[in-house]
């Protein structure tokens, strides 16, 4: 998979945990992929100070991305 077709892998994997987040009052946004790896992202609005936004990255939005993207060894979160 090229490295143009895992942004596009990962960006429907956001696209498909946003209205999650969003229902939540939160948000999250693609920051960069680095190696075709390692995704950064961002989590905003109210997922920024959730208690359980680790356990939301790690559980919903890696698992998630690893399906449409399975050569994502990990997510992380880059705050502000």
């Amino acid at each position: 998979m090229s490295s143009e077709e895992i942004r596009l892998n990962v960006q429907k994997a956001l696209d498909e945990i946003r209205p999650y987040l969003e229902n939540d009052g939160g948000n999250i946004n693609l920051i960069a992929i680095e190696n075709d790896e390692v995704v950064k992202v961002q989590l905003v609005g109210a997922c920024s100070s959730c208690s359980v936004n680790q356990m939301t990255l790690k559980s919903g939005v890696e698992m998630t991305i690893k399906k449409y993207a399975p050569q994502i060894q990990s997510v992380i979160n880059i705050e502000d």
